[in-house]
């Protein structure tokens, strides 16, 4: 059945949500499954922007065949090639094989490296700057390298004012009956999931994005259809400003986390001191996650939301609490800086958490150890209490 939906009186969405999906790139949980978003405009010519995943390709292809109702397909934009987005080119191409696939020279390179047979194609290589017209339509072509892929072209359709972001913008979590972000409660159900698909997937090119946002602000842009997600059509500024923050490492939140590792529950059980005392001092939606339970693209995201980090790790034959080690390296690849951390490390005989965790801290970007460093030995006793305050006072500072 048709699934797709008018956006405008000449331009569709004929994407589809996969809502089985377990984890995106085979890596990340998407609890709400992930949509794929793809478009079409009926022109004097004809355009499809972007395919989608192979996971949804009978539904896409079965809504690309209803809106074109029987035009031919003149032109198809692929903004970005990840396969979630591309894997359906070779399909389209079999039933329009006239079309013209617009983009970068390096996106039409990357093309032919994911069919391994080739594909029979009519290129037409874009630039930033240069424009497609097809009717009363005209796509300008902007430059998003590394964002977060370095044939990254987005487009901006100067009808409509619509910026067709890519990657940009993106989103976890299936469509359900609203295809727009004004028409869901976008805070309580959605940003949580924005500000993970983001750091997870395009955290580390932060510089990338600030160009690509010095660029969107010279355009007078009305809407924002992304690959992934709800299109934007009102309130455009409170996501820009939201990517812009993320962008610049600047924390979304005065707020604190407390990430823990525990074998036995004595180093949990401090972490709970911790977190109290936090509490008690201000910190306002103090959280606490055990790193060996939580998912790290969970703990990247929030460690972008908070100001301030704990780090309450046991010693593990003779190295970090190795879910620790995880977290933190993963942090690291994604250049988070400017957080300021506290650090309580366990360990029965020779307690070295804090050695190891200093040691990844010297190889990121800048961020903020405070002092003191407690360290524990097995438990925590009443005579440490004062160590830790100590340590939470110098957070509040």
């Amino acid at each position: 059945m048709n699934t797709s939906r008018q956006i405008k009186p000449d331009l569709f969405y004929i994407g589809a949500s996969d809502r089985r999906l377990a984890l995106f790139e085979n890596m990340m949980p998407v609890p709400r499954g992930v949509s794929y978003n793809s478009y079409v405009l009926l022109d004097e010519k004809t355009v499809l922007l972007d395919t989608a995943d192979n996971a949804v390709g009978a539904q896409f292809l079965e809504n690309l065949q209803a809106v074109l109702a029987g035009r031919p397909l003149d032109y198809i934009i692929i903004h970005h090639v990840e396969p979630d987005h591309l894997a359906l080119l070779e399909e389209v191409l079999l039933r329009h094989p006239q079309a013209t696939v617009v983009c970068s020279a390096m996106a039409a390179k990357f093309i032919q490296q994911f069919f391994p047979t080739g594909l029979n194609v009519k290129t037409q290589a874009i630039k930033e700057g240069e424009t497609l017209c097809t009717g009363k339509h005209t796509f300008t072509f902007v430059s998003a390298q590394m964002v977060h892929w370095p044939e990254v072209m987005v487009s901006f359709e100067s009808e409509y004012h619509i910026l067709f972001s890519a990657d940009a913008f993106g989103t976890f979590g299936a469509l359900g009956g609203n295809l727009y972000a004004d028409e869901v409660n976008f805070d309580r159900d959605w940003l949580n999931e924005a500000r993970r698909y983001y750091t997870n997937i395009v955290g580390k090119y932060g510089l990338q994005v600030q160009n690509l946002l010095k660029k969107a602000a010279g355009l007078d842009i009305q809407m924002i259809c992304p690959l992934h997600g709800p299109i934007w059509r009102e309130n455009l500024s409170y996501f820009i400003e939201k990517h812009d923050l993320w962008s610049r490492y600047e924390p979304e939140e005065k707020s604190a986390i407390v990430l823990y590792g525990s074998m036995y529950g004595h180093t949990e059980s401090a972490a709970t001191v911790v977190a109290n005392k936090l509490g008690e001092k201000g910190f306002r939606d103090v959280r606490m996650y055990d790193v060996a339970a939580t998912h790290v693209s969970y703990l990247v995201s929030e460690s972008f939301r908070c100001s301030h980090i704990v780090l309450v790790a046991p010693t593990y034959n003779g190295g970090l609490y190795p879910p620790m080690e995880n977290y933190l390296l993963d942090l690291k690849a994604h250049f988070l800086t400017g957080r300021t951390f506290g650090i309580v490390e366990n360990g029965t005989w020779a307690p070295v958490a804090a050695k190891e965790i200093q040691k990844i801290f010297a190889e990121m970007k800048p961020n903020t150890i405070v002092e003191p460093i407690v360290t524990l030995k097995s438990a925590m006793k009443e005579e440490q209490l004062a160590s830790v305050d100590q340590l939470v006072e110098a957070l509040c500072q």
